[in-house]
């Protein structure tokens, strides 16, 4: 099997990114054939693995996904690779309220090693605290290796290193990050810029990976890597039912968030997958038996996607010839009345959803949900949960028509009320499906 490591941290913010882009980066210009993982529900990350030279990026997640789907994209990971690099989320023991989704419970469950990257700015001996409360803190995974970012000189790098090595000897000190101008990713309200969007991406790749070359010791950091404990090849039902035969999916700036297991579910259960961009004023083929249009920032491109006509036309086609169509997030923005950007422009969409959508006053509404269909539908029986999580700033209002999707609870349980709207064959949601739910886990 490959040998993988983990990339994490205390917490966000501290440069675990940064470091696993350099690091694919680097090592994918070595020749290395590098896989990656991202832990947790995230779409924008994971494209900038793939950009660094990562192949499609694998999210897992343990929280939202069954112990065989989360196995089986693990056992995944090791097709035609030399090594797996994972980026952590958050704090490696930070997850869903009530337990699960942390970067350590993917640590214990594949046995991969971590590299725990510490900011030390205002920091010296106060940093061996950190890392020997990080390595103690839970006997299932192994603390293996340690990096330093920010750090100020060769002298400040001495003082954590010394004190690293008397606290926790066991844990290995890779090297020391220096504070650089030039390693800054834009990001905006959902986080980074996407890759696709992002400036001078290859320059700002090929300087992570330069840092991270000059300042690690990355024959040591890949020595680390070991292989996995727990993997599963096959026997993975799809996490999302195929809506369709032959499936049309929104692919483009504006709906780039859709997650590769559950496409690759799709097709593993004989659905024939096509791709259309409604920024370039296309729609679904006329083949086409269902239509997905995934999250993304439609608000961002309001305008282009109201004046599209070749969009609106062919996806009032597929409604007249009785195609499903499922929208989430922005797709569902998409699929209603009108959406209102920032501005307090409202823009008309495809009217296909009795729904206005407004970013005029933005909340944030972010969590994991367990959410349950109301009635019999193309994702399944009235009854039959997904686990899913939520993240957007825009509110909704449902107008006269249509009928609630999901009854939805938190990761703890509570109730969180009725989400997304049904029309005939027409239906989305707010929620972000990632895999079934299974009563027995």
């Amino acid at each position: 099997m490959t040998p993988g490591l983990i990339i994490a941290a205390p917490s966000s913010g501290s440069g675990k990114t940064l470091v696993t882009l350099g690091l694919i980066r680097h090592l994918s210009a070595e020749g290395r054939r590098v896989a990656s993982a991202k832990v947790g529900p995230d779409y924008i990350d994971p494209a900038y693995h793939s950009a660094a030279g990562s192949r499609d990026c694998q999210t897992l997640d343990s929280w939202a996904m069954r112990p065989a789907l989360l196995d089986n994209l693990t056992g995944g990971l090791n097709d035609d690779s030399d090594i797996i690099i994972c980026e952590g989320v958050m704090g490696l023991f930070d997850g869903a309220v009530g337990g699960g989704g942390a970067t350590a419970d993917i640590a214990a469950r594949t046995g991969w090693p971590v590299v725990l990257v510490v900011d030390v700015r205002g920091m010296a001996a106060s940093v061996a605290a950190i890392v020997s409360g990080f390595a103690r803190h839970r006997s299932d995974l192994r603390v293996a290796g340690v990096i330093f970012n920010r750090i100020a000189s060769d002298r400040h790098f001495d003082l954590l290193a010394e004190a690293v090595r008397v606290s926790c000897p066991d844990v290995a000190i890779l090297g020391g990050l220096r504070r650089r101008e030039n390693l800054a990713v834009p990001s905006r309200h959902l986080g980074l810029v996407q890759a696709g969007e992002a400036r001078d991406l290859h320059r700002l790749l090929d300087d992570a990976a330069a840092a991270v070359a000059e300042d690690l010791d990355i024959a040591a950091l890949t020595g680390l890597a070991g292989e996995a404990g727990t993997t599963g090849i096959g026997g993975a039902d799809p996490a999302i039912p195929p809506p369709g035969q032959h499936i049309a999916v929104a692919r483009d700036t504006a709906f780039a968030f859709s997650y590769p297991h559950v496409l690759k579910g799709w097709r593993n259960a004989g659905a024939e997958m096509t791709f259309f961009s409604p920024l370039a004023g296309e729609g679904p083929s006329n083949a086409a038996t269902a239509v997905y249009l995934p999250g993304g920032y439609p608000e961002l491109h309001a305008g282009k996607l109201a004046a599209s006509r070749g969009f609106r036309d062919q996806m009032l086609a597929a409604v007249g010839r009785d195609a499903v169509v499922y929208g989430e997030c922005g797709g569902y923005m998409t699929l209603g009345n009108g959406l209102t950007d920032a501005g307090g422009v409202r823009h008309q969409m495809l009217g296909l959803l009795p729904l206005e959508t407004s970013f005029e006053a933005p909340r944030r509404r972010l969590g994991y949900r367990v959410a349950t269909l109301l009635a019999d539908g193309p994702l399944g029986g009235a009854g039959s949960g997904f686990r899913a999580h939520e993240f957007h700033y825009s509110a909704e209002e449902k107008t006269d028509g249509g009928n609630r999707l999901f009854s939805v609870c938190d990761a703890v349980g509570t109730d969180s009320g009725l989400s997304g709207l049904v029309q005939g064959r027409v239906f989305g949601s707010y929620i972000h499906l990632i895999d079934r739910e299974n009563p027995s886990r």
